[in-house]
């Protein structure tokens, strides 16, 4: 005879979905304004979507154990097959007590809750922290029979938690757009009541009827959290450089790349700073002589820089690849050149008779390992990486780091 509580009673899961994608939109809400605007978009909608998402119950059937077994009074006195004297009155004999343990993983609360398909006789259990317990109790010794019956309960449990999968999993698979949209829809509201925008497009002139020498079509392949901690503070919009503008820094330096790559015995023998001084003249070329090198930002003297208006809008650092230890340092050298406010960011990495493949592997492998490393973005090519990465002291100031890898072969000597 089973004991214990019945379970899927409570809430019907339709309600419970539609309540669910209530909270989500409340919570977001609820949000201060200058926490909703100073934290990190994509943080901030991983937090929730993870806080929302529904969590189904999966039994672990293979660490099923007895938790309890031992001799029990029962009161048979409901027994048609026994001659009672008085069955009106409890009639006890000895019998066995057995408790099946459940392990499972998962939100205990969905055992509460009825799925769309369920049982008019639904099976009984008490419900732990992390497990079920199945009681029986009897007046005979029939071990076969208990085994029947809490095999019978666990296929019960499975199947209703089978029904309630199909529902959270329908509902999931919509949670990331739902808060997306409701975090971008409240963010643009509180933007337009105050008469801001996010991000402040600075206008970076070039130079009229510059050449745009070497240009080459460009491709882009496809590819338990915590609530990100804002600091306290208004929010302040602050100037940023245009996504396309950024890009077209970009193709510069790679078109400059494709020269170097076409003609290897011209730049064979060039150190660093003669390599860097080729991308500043084609920067120039653009950007009217914004473009400088070696120059002081923040902590150190970066090697590219362009400014607009008296602005940082782009800082790049160069440098010869000699292992994974130095490129991660180089990775240090460059936040550390970075205010609050610089965003837009590369690191040329230029590799010198060591297999290119090989150090590919490697940029690839190293870079997720950076503790401000926060995500990956799609590449534009096999050796160009675009990557978003937080400032060292506000991981909710994020910006974009893109590494370009050049390969430039060392002149060798021939000898007859």
């Amino acid at each position: 005879m089973a004991q214990s509580n019945y379970l899927f009673g409570g809430n019907r899961i339709f309600d419970v979905v539609e309540a669910r994608k209530h909270s989500v939109k409340k919570s977001v809400e609820n949000l201060k304004p200058n926490d909703l605007l100073n934290a990190s978009e994509h943080d901030l909608i991983a937090s929730l979507v993870d806080n929302f998402r529904l969590d189904v119950p999966i039994l672990r059937e293979d660490e099923i154990y007895v938790a309890d077994h031992g001799d029990v009074k029962v009161d048979v006195s409901g027994d048609p097959l026994r001659a009672i004297d008085d069955p009106s009155r409890p009639f006890y004999v000895t019998g066995t007590k057995t408790v099946i343990a459940v392990p499972f993983e998962g939100d205990r609360n969905f055992f509460y809750i009825q799925p769309q398909t369920f049982s008019m006789s639904p099976p009984r259990a008490d419900v732990g922290e992390n497990e079920l317990r199945l009681v029986y109790v009897r007046a005979d010794q029939d071990g076969e029979a208990v085994k029947r019956e809490y095999r019978g309960a666990v296929d019960q449990i499975r199947n209703h938690l089978g029904s309630l999968k199909s529902s959270a999993t329908a509902f999931n698979s919509q949670l990331v757009s739902l808060v997306t949209t409701t975090v971008s829809e409240r963010k643009a509201k509180l933007l337009r009541d105050a008469s801001m925008v996010s991000a402040l497009g600075l206008p970076i002139k070039r130079r009229e009827g510059a050449a745009t020498t070497y240009a080459i079509p460009m491709s882009r392949k496809s590819t338990r959290i915590e609530r990100p901690v804002v600091k306290d503070g208004a929010f302040q919009p602050e100037p940023a450089l245009p996504t396309e503008e950024y890009e077209f820094i970009l193709s510069i330096l790679k078109n400059m790349v494709r020269v170097m790559e076409q003609s290897p015995h011209a730049f064979a023998a060039m150190h660093e700073e003669d390599l860097r001084t080729h991308f500043l003249v084609q920067l120039n070329a653009q950007y009217e002589g914004q473009a400088t090198g070696e120059t002081f930002n923040f902590q150190g003297k970066t090697d590219i820089l362009i400014r607009a208006e008296g602005r940082n809008v782009f800082i790049a650092e160069c440098g010869f690849w000699n292992g994974e230890k130095q490129f991660s340092e180089k990775i240090d050298q460059l936040l550390s050149y970075l205010s609050w406010r610089d965003t837009k960011t590369a690191l040329l990495v230029f590799n010198r008779n060591v297999n290119f493949s090989d150090v590919l592997t490697k940029i690839l492998a190293a870079v997720p390992k950076h503790p401000c490393f926060k995500r990956d973005l799609a590449n534009t090519d096999e050796s160009t990486f675009h990557y978003v990465f937080h400032q060292p002291n506000d991981a909710n100031r994020e910006l974009t780091l893109t590494i370009m890898a050049f390969d430039v072969p060392e002149q060798t000597t021939n000898r007859r």
